[in-house]
């Protein structure tokens, strides 16, 4: 955990510590965002949505989508790593 730190502290300039008390906060803004990505891509396969939507039946925000549920992922895997590191 002090090596972690340590290396944490070095190139972010933020503390561990403080960084893991919103770890709850960057799971649930990574759920969010997963959340939305699914609509976007659902959006965009003409499946949701109204039909005045700009998104509605629009082949880039199916891209648009998947590629935004992917980062919320990546978001989502940060903040559970950070609640497994605390653990330890």
């Amino acid at each position: 955990m002090v090596k972690v730190s340590i290396l944490f502290t070095l190139f972010t300039g933020i503390s561990l510590e403080s960084t893991m008390k919103g770890k709850k906060a960057v799971i649930i803004t990574g759920i969010g965002i997963m959340i939305m990505g699914v609509i976007f891509h659902l959006q965009g396969q003409s499946i949701v949505g109204p039909e005045s939507s700009f998104m509605y039946s629009n082949p880039q925000w199916v891209t648009y989508g998947i590629q935004i549920v992917v980062a919320g992922g990546i978001i989502l895997a940060i903040g559970t790593s950070l609640s497994f590191i605390k653990r330890n």
